[in-house]
C-alpha cells in the first residue's frame, strides 16, 4: 500500500460529497432513497445556454484558450458586476476556473502563508477549513449563535482579528445555514476591514442570485470602496443556472491578485473546458426568466420546509431566506435510542440512523463546525420534500 503525503491523510473527506454518494448507491441498488444532500439546483440548465455550449462545439472550440479565460466571458463577467453592484472591474480582474470551489481555493494559494490566520465563522462550509489548511493557514473559527441567525457581528469580528489574521470568509447567503446578511450589516462588517489593512476578505457569494429575504442582496466588495481592492469575490454559474456540472466558476479581485491566481491555474488546470466559454457569455447575456422561476420556486419550498421543520418537537432553526438550505438543531434528541435501540448521541448518528431506518439522507453538522445540527438542502421537489419530511417527523417520534 502507498504511503501517502501527510497533507492528504489529514485531509477530510467532503462529508456532502460522502452522504450523497452513499444515497446514489443505495437507490442504484432499488431502495426507496428520499435525498436532502445534494447541493445542487433541481433544474435544468436553460435550454438557451445548452445551445450556446453546443454550437461552441459545433463552431470547433475545443483548443487551449488563455488561462484565465477567453476575453469575451472575462468581460462578460466584468459588465455582470458593473451593472449588478455598481462595480468598476474590467476583465483585468476576473479569472475564470473549474468550478467556483477552484477559484476559492486559489484564493487561498495566492494569499496565504504558512501561519496566516483564516477567520472562520461557524457555521461554514465543509471545504472551507480543508482548503484554508493546504494552503498552510490556520484557521481561527469565530463561534456565532443560532439566536442571531449564525450571523458575525462587528463587535465579535472585531475581538477575533490578531496581527496574524490574513483572511476573512464570509458566505451570505450562506451554505450551510440558508442565513442572509442585511446590507447594513455587511458594510458594519466592511467598516471593521477597513480598520485592519492586513485583512483581506473572501467573499463567497455563489448563492446571491438565489436570495429571496425582505431585503436586497449586497455584495462585500461594494460595501466600502476603502476595502475594493481587499476583496476577492467568489461566484459562478452553477447555482443560479444549474449548470453545476458544467464547473464554470469565477474570482473577481484586484488585478495583481487574479495575475497570482492565474499563474497557480497555469500551473493546474490552465483554462476551463473551451466550448463552456460561450455557454457563460449566453448565461449572463441572455434572458434571465430561468433564474426568477427558480428564485420563486426555492422560496416557496423554504417557507414549506421551514413551516414543516418547525413543527417537530424541540427543533430549533433559522428560516432560510437564501440558497436551498435548511440547518435544524436536532440536539434534543441526543441521548434517546431509535428503534433498534442504538442511542442518538450526535448529529452524525443522528444521520446515519436516519438513513438505515427511515432511508432519509441528510448532512450531519460537524463538519460544518455545528454538530448539533443537520443539513437538508430542499433543491429537490415539494413532492419529495414531504415525502422525506413525514419520514422525518415519523423518525423523531420513534426515539425515545
Amino acid at each position: 500500500m502507498a504511503i501517502l503525503s501527510e497533507r492528504v491523510q489529514k485531509l477530510k473527506t467532503s462529508s456532502t460529497l460522502a452522504v450523497t454518494a452513499k444515497a446514489r448507491a443505495l437507490k442504484e441498488a432499488g431502495e426507496d432513497v428520499v435525498s436532502f444532500g445534494a447541493g445542487e439546483p433541481d433544474f435544468p440548465t436553460p435550454a438557451n445556454i445548452v445551445e450556446a455550449g453546443r454550437k461552441a462545439l459545433a463552431d470547433g472550440k475545443t483548443r487551449y484558450e488563455n488561462t484565465p479565460g477567453t476575453p469575451q466571458a472575462r468581460q462578460a463577467v466584468a459588465d455582470y458586476f458593473c451593472e449588478r453592484f455598481g462595480r468598476k472591474v474590467g476583465p483585468q480582474n476576473v479569472i475564470i476556473s473549474t468550478g467556483a470551489k477552484h477559484a476559492l481555493f486559489l484564493s487561498f494559494l495566492a494569499l496565504v502563508n504558512p501561519g496566516d490566520e483564516v477567520l472562520l465563522p461557524a457555521p461554514y462550509w465543509v471545504s472551507y477549513t480543508e482548503q484554508a489548511k493546504l494552503a498552510g493557514g490556520t484557521v481561527k473559527v469565530i463561534e456565532t449563535d443560532i439566536d442571531n441567525n449564525f450571523k458575525v457581528t462587528p463587535e465579535l469580528l472585531e475581538k477575533s482579528i490578531t496581527p496574524q489574521s490574513k483572511i476573512f470568509l464570509l458566505c451570505s447567503p450562506s451554505n450551510p445555514a440558508g442565513i442572509s446578511y442585511k446590507p447594513e450589516e455587511i458594510k458594519a462588517l466592511a467598516e471593521v476591514i477597513e480598520r485592519h489593512p492586513q485583512l483581506y476578505v473572501i467573499s463567497d457569494e455563489i448563492y446571491e442570485r438565489l436570495s429571496y429575504a425582505d431585503y436586497p442582496f449586497q455584495s462585500f466588495a461594494s460595501a466600502n470602496s476603502k476595502i475594493e481592492e481587499r476583496v476577492i469575490t467568489i461566484n459562478g454559474l452553477s447555482k443560479a443556472y444549474a449548470m453545476t456540472g458544467w464547473r464554470v466558476g469565477y474570482a473577481v479581485a484586484d488585478e495583481s491578485i487574479v495575475k497570482g491566481m492565474s499563474k497557480l491555474q497555469g500551473q493546474m488546470t490552465s483554462n476551463i473546458t473551451a466550448c463552456t466559454y460561450p455557454a457563460l457569455v449566453e448565461a449572463y447575456k441572455g434572458p434571465q426568466d430561468s433564474v426568477a422561476a427558480m428564485v420563486k420556486e426555492f422560496a416557496k419550498r423554504a417557507d414549506h420546509i421551514y413551516e414543516r421543520m418547525m413543527s417537530i418537537p424541540g427543533i430549533k432553526c433559522p428560516r432560510p431566506t437564501g440558497a436551498f438550505y435548511i440547518f435544524p438543531d436536532v440536539s434534543a434528541y441526543f441521548g434517546k435510542k431509535d428503534i433498534n435501540g442504538k442511542v442518538i448521541d450526535s448529529a452524525a448518528a443522528l444521520a446515519q440512523s436516519l438513513l438505515e431506518i427511515e432511508k432519509v439522507a441528510v448532512v450531519p453538522g460537524e463538519d460544518f463546525g455545528a454538530p448539533k445540527h443537520i443539513r437538508l438542502s430542499f433543491a429537490t421537489s415539494m413532492e419529495l420534500i414531504d415525502k422525506g419530511l413525514d419520514r422525518i417527523i415519523k423518525y423523531m417520534a420513534s426515539l425515545h
